[in-house]
């Protein structure tokens, strides 16, 4: 699935903040919240790590998103953020098994 870089409105060189925004319909058709937990292998990053889905936000209609420091420390590291106001870069997010995922640059 094609999913959007996302940002809290704060640009932290720590990584926090940031995520990856995902559509109802891709969340619906590849998420399931008694997983608690997804685990996320980034493109380039060797270590793989987990991302709380288990919140009401991720299930609401309005926010849906990923949010962990490691997106944003990738998205820096790659200067793909900050990204220009309205133009959030496109990722690709493959599901590899259950609940593990690998996400990579278009």
């Amino acid at each position: 699935m094609i999913v959007t870089a996302w940002n809290n409105g704060k640009h932290y060189k720590s990584g926090a903040g940031y995520g990856l925004k995902i559509k109802i319909a891709g969340r619906d058709e590849n998420f399931f919240k008694d997983w608690g937990n997804i685990i996320i292998y980034l493109e380039g990053f060797s270590n793989p790590f987990e991302v709380n889905i288990n919140k009401l936000s991720f299930w609401s209609l309005d926010c849906r998103e990923l949010i962990n420091k490691d997106i944003g420390l990738w998205l820096l590291e790659n200067k793909k953020a900050p990204w220009p106001k309205g133009n959030p870069p496109k990722i690709k997010l493959e599901k590899i098994k259950d609940n593990i995922f690998e996400a990579s640059f278009l």
